[in-house]
């Protein structure tokens, strides 16, 4: 080979290894220059859930310097959604909405159906709120209290009572309900509140069980009474509305959350700094003030502490959800 030529197939073996060696630096960039960090919210659009994401993601994508999607990916119990997110690369491009609903109880009402852990497969990041659950009527008829309630439910061989889904944590709340004051309550599950909310106001369904977040505009704007609350404490928006522990049903109690999670194996720098913005989320005064309008608690706990909190609300409802007898649709 002359001089020549051996000079040039170095200069082209140089130049295919420079190419080679380039798309492994582009990847190597620092996070989160690499494009727009998707949000799977497990819930359809409109619902209180997607709501509050959207509030939170906006004002953590000013405090992370990139943009944030929010993907709506609903259906049984916010478990495809959840499913979709464990799936995911660990790389902080992907985030999930955990919910009490999602991961605290559909691991163990799903588990013939999902093939992922709340607690294994995925890095819980942080809380973005906690909420009760209500017990609603339409207001101005003769059920005025839950003594009226459980009353009509005895005179009547029952009463039915709607939620967003078949095992649901208002579901189980319900069938807790049912057994502690000895009546028949049967269980209506809707796609969403907007359904539901239709049924009771125009009287097809005497009830409703959803969360505080979710109904505390329906109340303040007189379209419908809270009976009871799920809470250990009377809601300070809502003073007047006792809890099912006070009123003699001690088991009819649980707070419902909803955090930010993303795939096990997630570099740490990448979470932390996603936890750090969801805290500064929560000290926004335009976030703090929506959550008071929906009555919501901003959630306290982040990183191991969030991660601890998860797999005890797996093991704290695995068996309600197993005595329920509640079989997914």
């Amino acid at each position: 080979m002359s001089p020549r030529l051996r000079r040039r197939v170095l200069l082209a073996a140089g130049l295919s290894a420079a190419s080679l060696r380039r798309p492994a630096a582009q990847t190597a960039q620092p996070w989160p220059r690499g494009g727009p960090i998707r949000v799977i919210v497990p819930f359809g659009t409109g619902g209180a859930t997607d709501i509050v994401a959207r509030l939170f993601v906006e004002a953590m994508s000013r405090h992370v310097g990139q943009s944030f999607v929010v993907e709506n990916r609903p259906g049984a119990g916010a478990t495809i959604g959840t499913g979709v997110a464990a799936r995911a690369a660990p790389d902080g491009y992907t985030l999930v909405v955990s919910t009490i609903s999602g991961m605290g109880v559909g691991q163990t009402l799903y588990r013939d159906r999902i093939n992922w852990d709340a607690g294994r497969d995925f890095a819980h990041i942080g809380m973005i709120l906690d909420t009760p659950w209500t017990l609603c009527v339409r207001p101005g008829g003769s059920i005025r209290t839950l003594a009226d309630w459980i009353e009509a439910a005895r005179r009547s061989g029952g009463l039915a009572y709607g939620t967003t889904g078949v095992g649901s944590v208002a579901h189980l709340l319900g069938v807790r309900l049912a057994a502690e004051a000895g009546i028949a309550m049967e269980h209506i599950p809707y796609r969403s509140l907007t359904q539901s909310s239709a049924d009771l106001m125009s009287g097809n369904i005497p009830g409703i069980m959803e969360s505080l977040t979710a109904t505390s505009g329906f109340v303040r704007a007189g379209n419908m009474q809270a009976l009871a609350s799920s809470a250990t404490a009377r809601s300070p928006y809502f003073p007047d509305v006792p809890t099912f522990r006070e009123l003699g049903f001690p088991t009819v109690a649980a707070d419902g959350w909803a955090g930010l999670a993303a795939p096990a194996g997630t570099p740490r720098p990448v979470l932390e700094a996603l936890a750090n913005a969801l805290h500064a989320a929560h000290a926004d005064p335009t976030i703090r003030q929506r959550l008071a309008e929906m009555s919501s608690t901003p959630g306290q706990r982040f990183l191991e502490e969030a991660q601890a909190f998860v797999r005890q609300q797996v093991s704290e409802w695995a068996p309600v959800v197993h005595a329920s007898g509640a079989r997914p649709g």
